[in-house]
């Protein structure tokens, strides 16, 4: 009678930090699938490794999955030391600043630069210039004001759906506040409006229809702050508000407005 083969384990799940620690000390090469329970394309990328796993054997390569509800910046589990030169990412501005947002649809047209560029001829200073591509949950929470709307899933399926330019900007020398600015230059939100009302917008230039509006600016100088600390978290700005900044007038308008991005 034969003797029985060793039964390898395909996968190791990681839970804690014990376990986090044991993988980063194996020999050979570890690959990590972080996962989301949710996700159908997940689900082949797991059985592809644990196939190379058995075509090449446990010695050489390790696979381990952590599922993405398990992670979060303040668990001690999978923590790491920080590097010296992180402190060189921070960015900090003394000066007002808004947040602006390059979408998906003019990136993928190749409109970025062009779009910059008009940026800074309108007399804007770019702090940071950032590409990313948005998760569902960071944009769920981002467009929370408008979770009632019967466009927030399309929003929020657009705005994850390819790469972003994610930019803080200020101005260096000018009467009119950052944030009013930034949104006299984007334009009326719909890009029909805004080719009837302001053909030199960006939105008039750019956009096609809703929410294909090519650039997302901050409402006022509160949401700046809201919206720089959700995706800039390490950003470092000024408390000052701009007194030119009606907040308590902008909220009314808000109120009134059911197309804000």
């Amino acid at each position: 009678m034969g003797s029985k083969k060793k039964e390898i384990a395909l996968q190791v799940n990681i839970s804690t930090q014990e376990l986090w620690e044991e993988m980063l000390s194996s020999k050979g090469l570890t690959v990590v699938d972080v996962y989301q329970g949710w996700c159908g394309p997940c689900k082949p990328v797991v059985s592809l490794f644990q196939k190379m796993r058995v075509e090449v054997g446990p010695d050489l390569l390790h696979f381990a999955s952590i599922k993405d509800e398990a992670l979060s910046d303040e668990d001690e589990c999978f923590s790491h030391e920080k590097n010296d030169g992180d402190e060189e990412n921070l960015v900090s501005s003394e000066k007002a600043c808004t947040l602006a947002i390059i979408k998906p649809d003019a990136v993928v047209h190749g409109k970025t630069d062009e779009i910059i560029m008009k940026i800074q001829e309108a007399g804007f200073d770019i702090l940071t210039n950032e590409e990313r591509t948005m998760t569902e949950a960071e944009m769920q929470l981002f467009y929370q004001h408008r979770a009632g709307e019967d466009t927030f899933e399309k929003l929020v399926h657009h705005m994850c759906s390819g790469p972003s330019h994610l930019l803080i900007l200020t101005r260096t020398e000018s009467t009119e506040d950052v944030v009013t600015a930034w949104r006299t230059l984007m334009g009326p939100c719909d890009p029909h409006v805004a080719r009837r009302e302001q053909p030199d917008s960006l939105r008039a230039q750019y956009g096609t229809e809703m929410p294909f509006n090519a650039v997302h600016g901050s409402w006022d100088s509160e949401d700046a702050r809201r919206e720089l600390a959700l995706l800039f978290p390490s950003f470092q700005f000024s408390d000052q508000i701009p007194e030119s900044t009606p907040l308590v007038e902008s909220r009314v308008q808000r109120l009134r407005v059911t197309d804000l991005d």
